[in-house]
């Protein structure tokens, strides 16, 4: 299995998948890595597979998807942190597939909500999906900003820090926009989402990749 943080830099959006099933090799460590992330977050993530109804529509075509048949929905009930959790657990499940061979792409929109595909308990709702599968490319990374541009980062900076930062850089946001900003106060970091669609997502992928990135855990969040 690939290291995560090999998975980190090689994850690129991919939107065009392969008729390639998905085998109880992956499936397995996949429904494993959903449990756990259900158990310490609250939310109820499920993995669907060999669903083709969700991408045929006019939104995913317009999206540029095709051949998306398994995905990851992202379902909770609204609480204070709901976003910020469906961020963080939904990259950490978007790294597990990149570990196992697979390809991912974070669709806030670009799909049609299938009830059957899943189930809602009251008062839950699906936030949004990840697209899984065998990618007919691996994707290739956008520009974006510099870590001087989201950080303070800086010639003093420890190098877990500077690794952190770069970790964040890379991960996806809406319309690529990286709204968000890491400072570094002491041994800790401020961690702040800006103004934009689904700014609060965003923050949470950014802080699974910060720690991966970082080998920090949880803990460094001031």
């Amino acid at each position: 299995m690939l290291d995560i943080l090999e998975a980190l830099r090689q994850r690129h959006s991919v939107r065009q998948y392969l008729d390639t099933p998905l085998g109880e090799d992956v499936l397995a460590p996949l429904k494993e890595e959903v449990e756990q992330c259900n158990a310490q977050s609250g939310l109820n993530i499920q993995l669907v597979i060999d669903e083709p109804q969700a991408f045929d529509c006019m939104l995913a075509h317009y999206g540029k998807f095709s051949g998306v048949r398994n995905y990851f929905a992202l379902i909770g009930a609204k609480q204070d942190d709901f976003d910020e959790k469906v961020g963080y657990y939904g990259q950490r499940l978007a790294l597990k597939a990149q570990q196992l061979g697979l390809n991912t792409c974070w669709v806030a929109a670009s799909y049609k909500k299938v009830p059957d595909a899943y189930k809602l308990s009251k008062g839950e709702k699906v936030a949004m999906v990840i697209a899984l599968g065998y990618g007919a490319t691996a994707g290739k990374p956008h520009n974006g900003k510099s870590a001087e541009d989201v950080s303070n980062v800086d010639a003093q900076s420890p190098e877990w820090f500077r690794r952190g930062v770069e970790g964040a850089l890379m991960a996806p946001t809406a319309m690529n926009q990286q709204k968000f900003t890491l400072t570094l106060d002491g041994d800790k970091v401020r961690a702040k989402a800006g103004m934009g669609f689904y700014a609060t997502t965003d923050l949470g992928i950014v802080k699974y990749n910060f720690e991966v990135a970082s080998g920090k855990d949880s803990s460094v969040w001031a």
